[in-house]
């Protein structure tokens, strides 16, 4: 079985590069798919592309559609979904894509710190496993790619 895979959620740190390794290392049947994580590009592509806003409103209106076109998309072709909330940021995309793929019927893995367990209850509730680093999220899916 091959599993398309997207790694929602925060953009500070490499998780994703991690476990885009662990799927190389481990020859795990497992394509990657990914939002812009490119904080700057994300933020300013409506007006890049669509051209300039001088209201901010929509200048982030304008991204948000561009970038939800990603999203969605990703979101519709994964078969699994990988959310990472991270400590520093309050993360609404985040959760935004976690309920989207809950109501999509994707299966859900959710990585957080352990302080984040009680704001986070209902996303957890709603996952199909909650991870506490990325590490743990890697051994989950060397586990579904297992032939058995």
């Amino acid at each position: 079985m091959r599993y398309a895979l997207y790694l929602s959620g925060e953009i500070h740190t490499d998780w994703r590069d991690q476990i885009k390794r662990a799927v190389e290392m481990n020859g795990l049947p497992v394509e990657i798919l990914t939002p812009n994580t490119d904080h700057d590009s994300s933020d300013n592509c409506g007006d890049e592309l669509l051209g300039a806003e001088e209201n901010a409103f929509w200048k982030d209106h304008k991204a948000a559609k561009i970038n939800s076109m990603r999203h969605m998309t990703a979101l519709k072709r994964a078969d699994i979904v990988v959310v990472r909330f991270g400590e520093k940021y309050r993360q609404w995309n985040a959760a935004f894509d976690a309920g989207i793929a809950v109501a999509l019927g994707k299966s859900l893995i959710v990585e957080h710190a352990p302080e984040l367990t009680h704001p986070l209850k209902e996303i957890d509730a709603a996952a199909h496993a909650v991870a506490e680093n990325t590490e743990q999220v890697i051994e989950t899916l060397k586990y579904l790619c297992l032939d058995y």
